[in-house]
Parts: C-alpha cells; structure tokens; sequence
C-alpha cells in the first residue's frame, strides 16, 4: 500500500512538472519584435519617417526604413507613433529609497566619512513602488547612487559614500537588473557653511566665516590624506612581494579610482566648491564626473578646459541665490552647451524621477536646442558613464531599451504605448495608475 501511494505520488509529481515546463513553454516571452511603420529618432543620425526597429535576444538587430522582419517575431504596428531611445536618468535612489519619512525603509547612506566599499546595487529593492511609476514615463535605466541626497532622502555627511551603480528599471533580483554595479563612486564635496539649523532652537545659528573656513580645510586635508592612504595601499596590490600587507576592504574599493578605472561622482552646487573640487581631482589625477552643478555657469571655462561632465539637477527649482535672476537655473544649460561642457539631467531623487523628461523641456524653452536637451536624458548620460556601447541610440548591436510612444517623450501629456528594456516588453501598470483608474471609475452616488 504504502509502495503504490509512493508510486502514485512520483506519478503525480512528474505530471505537475510536465505541466508546469509546458505551462513555462507557453508563458516565455518571445525573444523576437518588430516594430513596424513608426517615426524612429535615433539620436545616431535623421529620424526615420517610416522605419522598422528589429529587436532579437535583447538587441536591437537591425533598424531603418527598408528592414526586412524576421518570421515569427511579433509585429507591433506604430503607425502614428514615434520610437525613441529609453531614457536615462542620471542620478536617483531608485531602489534604495521607498518612503522618505519611514527610516526603515531608506538606505541610501552609511555611517562613517569613507564608505568607499559600498555599493548601491546590493542595496536596491526591485519591487520598490518607485520603479513601475518612474519606468512608465518612459525612464528604462538610471543610475542609484548613495549619499546623495534628494526629495526622499537627506543629503549625507559622508565625504566617500560609496559606490553609484547603473540598473535597468526592470527584474525580479538586482542581478538581473544590473548594468555596471560599480558605475562611480561618490563623493559629498565639503562646502563652507556659516548657517545651521539648531533644532534645540528651532532657529538657524550663525558661524563665523574664519570658523566655517577651518572646518571646510580640514574635511578637504581629510580627503586628500584619504586618497593618498589608497594610492600607496594600491601600489601594495600590485607588488606580490610587499611584507607587513595587512587587507583593508575600504582602500581596496578606492583602488580602481586610483588607477583611473572608476570616475568620482562629486557632489556640489557652488562655484567655490566645484572650483576646488576640479582642482584637486586634477591634481590628484582622478577622472571627475561633478553633480548638482547649481552654479557650474560661473566655472564653464574651468569644466570644458578639465573635460569635467555635469549632471545637472532639476531645472524646476527656485534660484539658488536671493539675487539670482529667477530663470537661473533653466538658462544654465544652455550656457554650459554654449561653453562645450558636456552635461545630462538627473532627479536627484525618485518622488520626481518621472518627470526628468519634463525637467529637459524646461530649459528648451529658454534656449537650449531639442535635440540637445533629448540627448541629455538619453545619449549624453550614458556617455558619461561609459555605457554609450550599450545604451542612449537606436542602433544595431546595442541594448533594446526603448519607447514607443503617441508624441514627444518632453512633453508631459505624452504617453508611452510600448516599453521595452533589454528587449522585452515591459508592463507600465504602476501603482499611480491604478489609483487613478480605481477613482475614475468610482461608482456615482446619489446627491
């Protein structure tokens, strides 16, 4: 009896898998689109008024007016619609944030003042709340970077917070949503401060200049005493025969910056800080990627002779200063493009990263050519991560991450029909838009 129920039990169980495996057979995504008759804007070359994007195992294949569509892909019919490069945005904490005011959801910073050894992606939640809203406006990569601030989180005291990576906004485990899990590593530029909140108060305390001045050179000297600890601790990596060599994990992480390998993602907003933060990775020989930027406009020159890229924060913000004018930071673009400085636009958050796209249109309208502002949330990022191979045209070879939408993707009334990232194609059902349709569809009521 007890050998039968046992025979029964394999049986049974070899059923289920079979039917699980077909079940899985039917459920697998196909690996083969065309998307047919759109308007295609490359961002490598002039729109295509009535193209084809060929999309296999992930890649784009081929791409152009005259595409033949390989059999058994399945045909998306865009007529009406344009298909653009997904865009990028370059500096969040998707996935490393979840409600700003609930402590144990945020963890975007570590204690300490290095933090070199830390890094974003192990962190990232993938069925964080933000990711189905951000990539629903058309946002397909971003790039989580800790300690750096933002709506939904405080900005760190950290002078190394550690390491920004590049994810898709799609997978069910962060390996599978992994572009470069070390993209940067980050650093918070020191200012001078002169004014703080006293919350025993409830007032702001003021600080002598000389005070603040102090304390701004020595975080710099701690800074500059770091990096040379993790030149010499890197000099030791590359000499088997070193005795005495005791492992530090912390100096390791700082290794690939010492080499050039890893830029530094450097925070800071006014033209003394980032006039000193240009100076001292030139001097230490480090490649420097500066964010924020508030007043990058008044350092253009030093930023285009240095070859120092900018990702910008939102354009949407009131002036920096009581007497700046108030289109301060919408006209800024334009002037850094003017200035050849090369720059892409970041949210800085993830309450807002939907509207980076909105965020470039601002400062088209106050000067900045279309196209530009549409390369710096597409092109221009991943050029300034070094992830232009992959990411940021409609080419063949490259990652299929793109949309498929009913008009421009700057424009906030515009909606994405299709999303692709890394080839397949991604729901935009999101909890902002369940909401909405649960109201709009609410029952009316009798007055």
């Amino acid at each position: 009896m007890n050998r039968f129920r046992c025979y029964s039990c394999m049986a049974m169980l070899a059923l289920v898998l079979v039917a699980a495996a077909a079940g899985d057979a039917q459920s697998t995504p196909p690996s083969d689109y065309a998307i047919t008759h759109a308007k295609i804007f490359t961002l490598a070359g002039m729109p295509i008024e009535d193209g084809t994007v060929v999309i296999h195992d992930g890649k784009i294949a081929a791409v152009g007016a005259d595409v033949s569509i390989p059999a058994g892909a399945q045909v998306i019919d865009a007529q009406g619609l344009q298909v653009y490069p997904g865009l990028f945005d370059s500096v969040t904490q998707m996935g490393l944030s979840e409600i700003g005011a609930v402590i144990a959801t945020v963890d975007t910073t570590e204690t300490g003042t290095f933090n070199p050894d830390v890094v974003a992606a192990t962190a990232v939640l993938p069925s964080s709340a933000h990711i189905p809203v951000t990539r629903a406006a058309g946002i397909t990569e971003v790039i989580a970077a800790p300690a750096s601030g933002g709506f939904d989180s405080s900005a760190a005291s950290n002078l190394v917070g550690g390491q920004a990576s590049a994810i898709y906004l799609s997978g069910w485990t962060i390996e599978d949503m992994l572009i470069n899990k070390r993209a940067a590593m980050v650093v918070g530029w020191p200012g001078v401060e002169t004014r703080s909140f006293d919350f025993a108060t409830f007032s702001m305390k003021e600080k002598p200049f000389s005070d603040a001045k102090k304390e701004y050179d020595k975080q710099v000297n701690e800074l500059a005493d770091y990096v040379e600890q993790a030149r010499h601790y890197a000099q030791a990596l590359q000499n088997p025969t070193a005795t005495n060599f005791k492992r530090d994990v912390k100096l390791e992480a700082m290794a690939p910056v010492i080499r050039g390998e890893l830029p530094l993602l450097v925070f800071a907003d006014q033209a003394r800080e980032i006039r000193d933060a240009v100076e001292f990775c030139d001097k230490q020989k480090l490649k420097m990627i500066l964010a924020g930027g508030t007043e990058a406009w008044k350092v253009k020159d030093l930023l285009r002779s240095k070859g120092v890229p900018v990702i910008l924060r939102p354009t949407l913000a009131e002036p920096p200063e009581e007497d700046d004018a108030y289109d301060r930071l919408l006209t800024q673009p334009e002037e850094l493009r003017a200035a050849d400085v090369k720059f892409a636009f970041g949210s800085f958050d993830n309450s807002f990263s939907r509207r980076l796209g909105q965020e470039a249109a601002n400062a088209v309208a106050h000067g900045l050519p279309y196209e530009e502002a549409l390369k710096a949330v597409t092109l221009y990022p991943a050029q300034i991560f070094g992830l232009d191979g992959q990411l940021g045209t409609l080419e063949a070879g490259k990652t299929a991450n793109l949309i498929v939408t009913n008009g421009d993707p700057l424009d906030v009334t515009t909606d994405v029909r299709y999303l692709f990232i890394k080839g397949q194609l991604t729901p935009t059902d999101n909890k902002h838009k369940a909401l909405y349709e649960k109201y709009m569809n609410r029952p009316k009521t009798a007055h």
